[in-house]
């Protein structure tokens, strides 16, 4: 399967969410070889959407030569886009969100009713792509955390989607926080095989990967006494 990894994460290979990531892409290779390119989204020279919409009429040709040409390219070769990123203000880091903005000329200005909304229809092929959104957050729980940051993934990619978000995830890049981060990793590494072998992870497990790894009130209190 050809991977491609979006790290919205302006923390680049530090990122507390690659590590969720990272164990996932483990488990996806242990059931099969698989080709991965991941893109450090902050390293791309990625200019704003400024909604001219020249390439929904233009056959898909941005007004930037910039480097989503190449990006959107890469995007239609693949089979799978992983979207992995810390949660920032209810939603994705600004550099990830400008990528999103900038597939806009795989779309043309028709629409076409889909259910009780409208869509734009495609200019490009891409019905094959699947796509996982891998989010943390450094919150206690995922209550009133991630629901806009999910309704804005799931209205971006409506079909062949998966969701796994983490609460606690700065625990991640602390060692001493081993105890607990190692046995989460080894279930994201099984979540990863299972995608990998099945197309899904079994709901239980995701259940599992996405609880807190320690009381909400500890990991509160751990917090606050360093803050």
């Amino acid at each position: 399967m050809k991977i491609l990894v979006f790290n919205g994460s302006p923390k680049r290979d530090k990122s507390d969410t690659m590590h969720i990531t990272r164990a996932f892409l483990d488990g996806m290779s242990e059931a099969a070889q698989q080709d991965i390119h991941i893109i450090n989204v902050i390293d791309s020279h990625i200019e704003y959407c400024t909604g001219c919409f020249t390439c929904m009429k233009n056959g898909g040709n941005c007004i930037h030569g910039d480097d989503m040409k190449e990006i959107l390219e890469e995007i239609l070769e693949s089979d799978l886009l992983i979207f992995s990123y810390p949660l920032y203000a209810y939603g994705m880091p600004a550099q990830l969100k400008v990528l999103i903005d900038r597939t806009l000329p795989l779309t043309s200005m028709a629409m076409k009713k889909v259910g009780d909304s409208y869509r734009h229809v495609g200019q490009a092929d891409y019905s094959h792509l699947r796509y996982i959104m891998i989010c943390g957050c450094g919150f206690p729980n995922s209550a009133h955390n991630f629901e806009p940051a999910v309704a804005q993934f799931k209205n971006c990619f409506p079909n062949n989607h998966t969701v796994m978000t983490v609460p606690e995830s700065p625990m991640f890049n602390a060692p001493e926080a081993a105890e607990v981060t190692v046995p989460r990793l080894a279930l994201v590494k099984e979540g990863g095989k299972q995608y990998a072998e099945k197309g899904e992870i079994d709901g239980a497990l995701l259940s599992q990967i996405c609880s807190p790894m320690i009381p909400e009130e500890v990991y509160a209190q751990i917090v606050n006494s360093g803050s």
